[in-house]
Parts: C-alpha cells; structure tokens; sequence
C-alpha cells in the first residue's frame, strides 16, 4: 500500500473543516498517514530495523520486512498514533480533542491498510504474533483496493477543497505514480535504497500536499 494511505488524509481533512481553528493542514495529514513508514526508513537507514530484498516474495513488491518491530508493530504504532495525539497539543492550530484524534487516527490508519496488503510480518509487539492477510500476493486486486481508497478519500475532499483543479490533478497523479510503482517499478538495489526511496518520497509528496492546499 502507498498511495491508498492518501485516503486517510483527503478524509481526515474533510472532517477538520474549515474552521480556522480546527484546521490541519493537508501536509500534515500526508506525513500524519506515513508516518510510520516514514520512522521505518529512518531506522532502517540507521539498522535499528531490517529489510530483504527478495524479488518474488510478493507479486506486488520484493520486499521482505521481517524485523520492524517499532514502527510496524501494533504496539508500536498504538504508541505512535498516542504520540501525534500529544504533539497536536502542543501546537495552537492543532490543539483540541477532535483535531488530536483526527491526527492520530490517520496515523494508525496506515497499520489498518498494511494489515490487509501485507504478507504476515506485522506483529504485535517484537516479533510476536505476526499477521497480515497477504492482498500483495494478488497484484491486480492490490492495485483496485488501492485506487479505491485512494478516490473514494478524495471525493470526500472534493465537495470543499479550495483548489478543486489542483486537488484532482494531484490525485490523477498520485494514481499514475502508483500504476508506475505497480506494474513498472524495478525492486530496489538494496535495504538503503528502498528506504531512502521511501522517505524521498514522502517528503515530496506532502511538499506537493502544501502546494494543493
């Protein structure tokens, strides 16, 4: 799963509103939903966590995620999704119950999607109890599902976005990136590469969320 987290951020904008005071800006809410995948790249970079490039292990991607206890872990991503709950407090615009639960449930949104795609490496804590129901397996219906979150998010945004031509247009993007990913992207050369693609990306992507808004 990529860009089907999106969804979570379209979503998540809707229900904040337009009220100057509950407002989250679209960035945020793009990082809110990587976010774990987001740590995992820095740790990985950092070897606190591991990955194998297997080409064939899935037919979606050939990465095997076997050790990623603190960011892909229940626990672990119960702790981060609590985490962007007090970090919202701290500052002015984000501050409130509803904005803070808005955060953190686009953060534990990504553990939600990756439980459905991902083969069983997800644990519940450490290594123990790994799960996942395997969609990558299926690369055609890994694809639909994805494109499905991913629209249906942004409908939801659609009916009062400010910028509706640059919202759709970022969206038709977001759906060409991920057919290159799909069906055309070449496994990476190594655990670095992987997770340096990832944060790259991320990064440009919630510039590119700043942008739209």
């Amino acid at each position: 799963m990529f860009t089907g987290h999106y969804s979570f951020s379209f979503a998540g904008k809707a229900l904040a509103g337009k009220d100057n005071e509950k407002r989250i800006p679209l960035w945020v809410l793009f990082l809110a939903v990587q976010w774990i995948d987001v740590m995992w790249s820095i740790f990985v970079l950092l070897g606190i966590e591991k990955v194998r490039i297997v080409p064939g292990i899935t037919a979606s991607n050939a990465l095997d995620l076997y050790y990623m206890p603190y960011t892909h872990s229940l626990l672990g991503v119960l702790c981060w999704s609590a985490l962007a709950y007090v970090v919202c407090r701290l500052f002015p615009q984000l501050r409130g119950t509803r904005t803070g639960l808005i955060v953190a449930a686009a953060v534990f949104s990504h553990w939600i999607l990756d439980l459905i795609v991902h083969r069983p490496d997800l644990a519940l804590y450490d290594s123990v109890g790994k799960m996942g129901l395997g969609l990558w397996n299926y690369r055609a219906a890994a694809f639909a599902l994805e494109m499905a979150v991913l629209f249906a998010g942004a409908a939801l945004l659609y009916r009062t976005a400010a910028h509706k031509a640059r919202l759709a247009g970022f969206v038709v993007f977001l759906a060409a990136l991920q057919i290159f990913g799909t069906f055309f992207f070449p496994p990476p050369t190594s655990d670095h590469a992987a997770a340096m693609t990832a944060l790259g990306s991320y990064i440009v992507l919630a510039l590119m969320a700043w942008w739209v808004e």
